[in-house]
């Protein structure tokens, strides 16, 4: 595969702004000169990461990642280092070099293949949606006289159609150059019969589509919904809607719908709106609920809460009013206090959901019906016992277990003690007596549960960048400084030995590839350590330091401190081993130690005298 340049890697670090790369993962509030956030390796409730847009670095923390742009978007989309800046380069419209042109089709990642694919496909289908013509102008008028949308929301969503015969979409993919193993992957035709486009299937035929967009916009995969000319022999014809199947790139219990747009519209007075499906996620957008998302299909799950949460940690459930929307929320509700996010639910009309709603009243029916919005607890006092005060003390005491096991899952005590309280209230008990109770319940569930060998963080620990240059070791040091001064890099290169450095540790291994950089004039700066080290602990090692890393009063005098160290520590290794070796001689009579007694005096006096930048002898 052909290499991209390396001046190509560095004008693309130099040109973007890590603040632009990580905020579409992760909400960065200002912290001196730093931004800080959750961070987006784990699940935590205190932020842990920090970004440095003047180095153009991050570090989290609670993991120990560091690193720059690139690597932010390798451990974030797992991607390789390549597809990484490719990815980068296509998002911020920056054109990247290679060092042998015309790049075959083949060289393409799998995934990256797959989003072009499915970038193609969507437009392909929005294209039949908006072609004069029989199907265009019946799909069409679909959109708008049954469904109720302006074409713009169309335009906007691109939503499409699947003609009733896909052949023409064969006969353009394959025209295009997408490869066998991409055309398979993406599971949007069944191709057991080869790849010729009047034998190959076609998974959507005859139905409205709906693309699917992670949180970064990119489209992973279809909803499609049975339409009247949806053809008889569809082997999904009965199905109302249709999702594409799992593939690399789609994983529908990781994303959310509208998540994209969503997470730029909410903030401290926008909670998320959640709705069921698709289309009910478009009515709402479509009226001005800015803050809509919609799961795929499926009770929701604890990525897609922490998605959530990332972002904004309030919700609001448009609950559907039948039996199974309730037990949905309640399946949800414990979720969510593991994850953090608040919830409220706003339960509908049983037969009614938003894109009915929305539709007839528009955005101000959600005035309307938030007057029965209710918080997660009382909602799931209500929904496992409804008839409280009436029932048996044993049937309360069963009743009061069941919401023990949601309030448990919350990870603040206080939020626990004051659900217990709401519980309490709703069954007409005494709050310490029903307190007494979730007292006994929640030891009895710390004691049967596993012990965790690691934690996302320590509520002791500070997680604040250090103020000022991290002392590990003479190395770690060294490499601080030659990454922030060039002339004292090539200064420290020129006077220290490599057998100075301990290279069985990775700060030695790091200090040694960039002294021989130096040596070597190939040193262009700390941005290319990203690109030229091939081992990822001294890339994470690398970035770490240089995060750490602040600007020295003295920095000469600093760098003789640590050169220092390692001439010392050098000095006394050889002094050892000299030692050892005339203990051996004398043992032997072997009268070769006398010449050893001369080494270990010129040692001595090499102490008193250690090399130092700037001396004159």
């Amino acid at each position: 595969m052909p290499a991209i340049k390396s001046s190509s890697i560095r004008d693309l670090k130099d040109r973007i702004n890590i603040f632009d790369v990580v905020s579409r993962e992760v909400t960065l509030k200002r912290a001196g000169s730093s931004y800080k956030g959750l961070s987006p390796f784990t699940n935590e409730k205190t932020p842990s990461f920090f970004i440095s847009p003047d180095k153009g670095l991050y570090k989290c923390f609670s993991t120990g990642n560091a690193g720059d742009i690139i690597s932010f978007v390798m451990e974030t989309e797992r991607l390789n280092f390549t597809e990484a800046v490719e990815t980068l380069a296509k998002r911020f419209n920056f054109p990247i070099e290679y060092e042998a042109s015309n790049r075959p089709t083949e060289d393409r990642s799998l995934r990256q293949e797959l989003f072009d694919l499915h970038d193609f496909v969507a437009d392909y289908y929005h294209q039949s949606f908006s072609r004069e013509g029989k199907e265009g102008d019946w799909i069409r008028s679909y959109w708008t006289e049954q469904r109720k949308f302006e074409l713009s929301v169309a335009d906007e969503f691109k939503i499409g159609y699947a003609p009733t015969s896909g052949r023409n979409l064969g006969e353009a993919i394959i025209k295009k150059g997408f490869t066998k193993k991409a055309i398979e992957a993406s599971g949007l035709f069944y191709t057991r019969r080869g790849l010729r486009p009047d034998t190959m299937g076609y998974r959507f035929r005859g139905r409205l589509m709906i693309p699917i967009r992670d949180h970064q916009g990119r489209i992973t995969a279809f909803t499609a919904r049975q339409l009247e000319v949806t053809p008889q022999d569809d082997p999904s014809r009965e199905a109302k809607y249709v999702n594409s199947p799992e593939t690399p790139i789609f994983n529908k219990g990781r994303l959310l719908f509208n998540m994209d747009r969503a997470r730029m519209e909410v903030g401290d007075d926008t909670p998320f709106i959640m709705v069921e499906g698709q289309l009910d996620a478009v009515r709402c957008w479509s009226e001005g609920l800015k803050g809509v998302v919609a799961p795929q299909g499926t009770g929701i799950t604890e990525n897609q809460l922490r998605l959530i949460q990332r972002y904004e940690p309030r919700v609001r459930c448009l609950l559907d009013g039948d039996s199974a929307g309730q037990k949905a929320a309640l399946r949800m509700l414990p979720l969510a206090l593991a994850q953090g996010v608040e919830v409220s639910f706003i339960p509908l009309q049983e037969g009614v959901d938003p894109d009915d709603l929305f539709r007839e009243h528009g955005k101000a029916a959600i005035d309307e019906i938030a007057r029965n919005e209710t918080d997660a607890i009382r909602f799931a006092c209500q929904a496992v016992a409804p008839n409280a005060r009436q029932l048996t003390p044993q049937a309360k005491a069963k009743a009061a277990r069941e919401l023990f096991a949601i309030i448990v899952k919350s990870e603040s005590a206080v939020a626990q003690n004051e659900y217990a309280k709401q519980i309490a209230e709703h069954m007409a008990l005494e709050a310490s007596a029903l307190l007494d109770d979730f007292d006994r319940y929640r030891r009895g569930q710390a004691a049967t549960a596993p012990r965790s060998k690691t934690t996302n963080e320590s509520p002791a620990k500070s997680h604040e960048p250090s103020t000022r240059n991290a002392v590990y070791t003479a190395e770690r040091d060294l490499v601080g400084l030659c990454a922030i001064d060039d002339a004292l890099g090539r200064g420290i290169a020129h006077l220290i030995d490599e057998e100075w450095i301990d290279t069985s540790r990775p700060e030695g291994q790091l200090l040694n590839f960039i002294l021989n950089e130096f040596l070597h004039d190939m040193w262009n700066g700390p941005q290319s350590l990203n690109e030229h080290l091939e081992n990822a602990e001294l890339k994470s090692l690398a970035a770490n330091i240089l995060f750490e890393t602040q600007e020295p009063e003295n920095p000469t005098r600093l760098a003789n401190e640590a050169i220092k160290k390692l001439f010392e520590k050098h000095l006394e290794k050889k002094t050892k081993e000299i030692k050892l070796e005339i203990e051996r001689k004398r043992a032997t009579n072997d009268a070769g130690y006398f010449s050893l007694l001369g080494e270990l005096s010129d040692l001595s006096r090499a102490r008193t005298k250690p090399p130092q930048i700037g001396a004159t002898d």
